[in-house]
């Protein structure tokens, strides 16, 4: 097989957010395949939003201590290849072919049974199968969506860390934060240590019951481990971080706004809960690993003149953290936002936190069947915005061209941004569109 066929093949199998609230699949899949995610500690993460960026910082650290490491995260922004990344980069196009073809007849197997795997099963399998294979020190992986019957809780991870939660995904995984967090939790397992962010007080209550039930060993960002000190800097944020074993100064993280300040302090704590009864790590290892911290598609500047901003947020909670982060690091005099979303979303919720930070908003449409159509969203917006500051387009593409013309409008020296958000598909095609680095 070929890279496409295999691709097309893995996408036969239905769509990422087909969420069925059973492990009977995957499970049977992983004893065939001689349970690889066994083979190594797992760092699992979860949450609503921030799952990708913490990943990534706990990946950083580790490499940074020369070890080999695994990473898993969803969905991705441009290639299916990024969601299996060894030693900080996607498998290759050889080596993903690979992986599936020795999954495949284990697959089948499987799918003989009257048990098709489905699309995420199917990579979440390839990712542990890639992981034992490498071998891999350690993996860090990301759940898909909620926790306790997401595909990737076959393994158990030595250390879980839970992100921010809130409202996201609440067709599948419950109506309220209280149910969603319970479903999150489900992650956390007997003797593991569960970091956890900042939560809102019914979610925290829920996670930490689970912890009491399993025994675990709770780490809770604010208490025993936190951001102390942040400042703005170029290019992001001056840290000095609390955490579970000492603390670090002077961390230059490259990313934007408070949510990333306090992903970075979960991630460093789940670093220093992996290596309990190790010695503190060295300040000056921390430093230099934070400075490689990359996370595309999360306010990630891919053009200067005006400077337009690509952001992943699609749920009210992250939004609001995005807009944020735009206003203490950019400051821009005048705003305009290209924005489209997934018609299941909160998408009034969204939009109407966006509108005191919008000057101007671009309604459009991204490449998934899901994106609600432009001339709903537009009719939408422009109850929220007023139609004078709601402009549409039916293309991706020609919706940047106009964001970035009324930025224009402003002059060189104007201090207007474009901001392009709504969705991580969204962000994807941006970052297509506007030729960013490559996802690593």
């Amino acid at each position: 097989m070929d890279y496409r066929a295999v691709e097309l093949a893995i996408m036969e199998r239905g769509v990422e957010w087909n969420f069925e609230p059973t492990l009977d699949r995957i499970a049977a899949l992983m004893d065939v395949l001689g349970s690889p995610q066994n083979s190594y500690p797992v760092i699992h993460v979860a949450g609503t939003n921030g799952k990708s960026s913490t990943t990534r910082m706990i990946e950083t650290i580790l490499r940074e201590r020369n070890l080999r490491v695994g990473r898993f995260t969803s969905p991705h922004l441009v290639s299916m290849r990024e969601r299996i990344c060894v030693d900080g980069a996607p498998l290759s196009e050889e080596r993903f072919t690979e992986v599936y073809e020795d999954v495949a007849p284990y697959l089948a197997m499987i799918d003989a049974q009257g048990r098709r795997l489905s699309f995420f099963e199917t990579l979440t399998a390839m990712a542990f199968a890639a992981f034992a294979d490498a071998p891999v020190d350690v993996a860090v992986i990301e759940t898909g969506m909620g926790g306790t019957f997401d595909a990737t809780n076959v393994a158990d991870g030595a250390v879980a860390v839970i992100t921010p939660v809130s409202l996201d995904h609440t067709d599948y995984l419950g109506p309220d934060v209280e149910t969603i967090a319970g479903e999150k939790a489900g992650i956390i397992k007997p003797g593991a240590t569960a970091v956890l962010a900042q939560q809102e007080l019914p979610a925290a209550e829920v996670l930490l019951r689970r912890a009491a039930e399993t025994g675990a060993t709770v780490a809770r960002e604010g208490l025993e481990f936190g951001v102390l000190a942040r400042e703005l800097a170029i290019g992001g944020q001056l840290l000095h971080l609390k955490s579970l074993r000492a603390d670090y100064e002077e961390v230059l993280l490259p990313l934007y706004g408070a949510h990333q300040a306090g992903n970075a302090a979960c991630a460093l704590a789940a670093v220093e809960a992996l290596t309990a009864g190790e010695d503190p790590l060295d300040p000056e290892l921390v430093r230099q690993a934070f400075l490689q911290v990359r996370s595309p598609g999360r306010l990630e500047v891919v053009r200067r003149g005006p400077t337009v901003l690509v952001d992943a947020a699609h749920n009210p909670g992250g939004v609001q953290a995005t807009l944020e982060a735009v206003h203490e690091s950019f400051g821009f005099a005048r705003l305009v936002g290209v924005v489209a979303v997934f018609g299941d979303k909160d998408v009034r919720g969204i939009l109407e936190l966006m509108e005191p930070m919008f000057d101007e908003i671009v309604v459009t449409r991204n490449s998934s069947p899901r994106s609600m159509e432009p001339a709903e969203l537009e009719a939408l917006a422009a109850e929220i915005f007023g139609p004078d500051r709601v402009r549409r387009a039916e293309r991706l593409d020609d919706a940047i061209d106009i964001g970035i013309g009324l930025a224009d409008e402003a002059g060189e020296f104007g201090g207007a941004g474009v901001l392009i958000t709504g969705s991580v598909v969204t962000a994807g095609d941006a970052r297509l569109l506007l030729k960013a680095d490559e996802v690593g």
